[in-house]
């Protein structure tokens, strides 16, 4: 992703519409990447199941992908987290975890729902939260137990 256009240069107060649309916006901008990448990707018409897009395996099986997305404000009070996350899928479902603030062009961790249910805490009601950072004299970093799911280009070789 080096050649990559980051997705939100400006770091100048953002309108609400822009606000409310930016994780529409990095979903198309990721998906983006893996069609440069030459990833065979589709979208659902219908975002009901946590599914932002999926993947065609070189085998004609297929990856389910969720992406998350963190529009970097340091003063959020957990820039790093992320709560109320349905993940009932097995086996072939992805999370691709984007992180605007961190880097020249943000970060990006991709993690299994096996490995992100190993990590998260669930709630009562089902649903997940996970932190994957934290704050250091106002930079945010990535705890160093996540930093094996960093990804520079979208390796789903693991299960490939």
């Amino acid at each position: 992703m080096e050649n990559a256009v980051a997705p939100s240069q400006a770091k100048a107060r953002k309108s609400f519409r822009d606000t409310a649309s930016f994780g529409a916006r990095i979903e198309y901008w990721i998906i983006g990447e893996m069609l440069r990448q030459g990833l065979d990707i589709y979208r659902p018409l219908v975002d009901d199941m946590g599914i932002d897009a999926i993947l065609r395996k070189e085998d004609g099986s297929f990856l389910e992908i969720q992406i998350k997305a963190r529009e970097g404000n340091p003063e959020h009070k957990k820039p790093t987290g992320y709560s109320g996350i349905k993940c009932e899928q097995q086996g072939d479902y992805w999370f691709i975890f984007f992180f605007e603030e961190l880097g020249e062009r943000g970060t990006m961790l991709l993690m299994t729902a096996d490995e992100f249910r190993q990590h998260a805490n669930q709630n009562k009601n089902g649903t997940w939260n996970i932190d994957l950072g934290g704050m250091r004299k106002k930079e945010i970093y990535i705890k160093p137990v996540y930093e094996k799911y960093i990804c520079h280009d979208f390796s789903f070789k693991r299960l490939m």
